[in-house]
């Protein structure tokens, strides 16, 4: 892309997460008992809507824990969005130029010998434990769904 982008740093990012999303969806309709195929197959039910209707159900709870995965694994590997979208001290809505970005804003931040700064690192900390903390309870919220079902 001749530079340094956000829309570099997202693409580098998917491409970390799709080997994860992939492996672990196949994994678990693996999982699927396949009397429960041939059961729904029995009934007359096209083989798509066998996938969607009954292996998908099945499997939820799988699948919602390879996406946190997934999800937990980008967040780690923030270095790709780093060298690709560089930091920006503004906030900016143009993806092919350097993107804000709140690792980077923490690190710079905590360098810094001003207090007010340094409450600042920690509460962008405080952010990103909660966002975390809330992909976790939306994913438990749809995991008891499926259970309960």
């Amino acid at each position: 892309m001749h530079g340094f982008s956000g829309i570099a740093g997202a693409l580098a990012l998917a491409v970390i997460v799709i080997p994860v999303v992939v492996r672990t969806t196949e994994n678990m309709l693996l999982l699927v008992p396949q009397q429960l195929r041939e059961a729904a197959t029995g009934l007359g039910l096209p083989r798509a809507l066998v996938v969607r209707h009954v292996a998908y159900k099945a499997a939820r709870t799988g699948l919602v824990t390879g996406l946190l995965l997934a999800v937990a694994r980008v967040s780690g590997e923030t270095a790709p969005l780093l060298f690709t979208a560089l930091s920006n001290q503004f906030w900016s809505l143009d993806l092919m130029r350097e993107v804000a970005n709140l690792p980077v804003t923490i690190n710079n931040f905590i360098n810094n010998p001003d207090p007010n700064w340094k409450r600042l690192a920690w509460a962008g900390a405080l952010i990103i434990t909660f966002a975390v903390l809330a992909l976790n309870i939306v994913a438990r919220t749809i995991g008891s769904r499926s259970a309960t079902k």
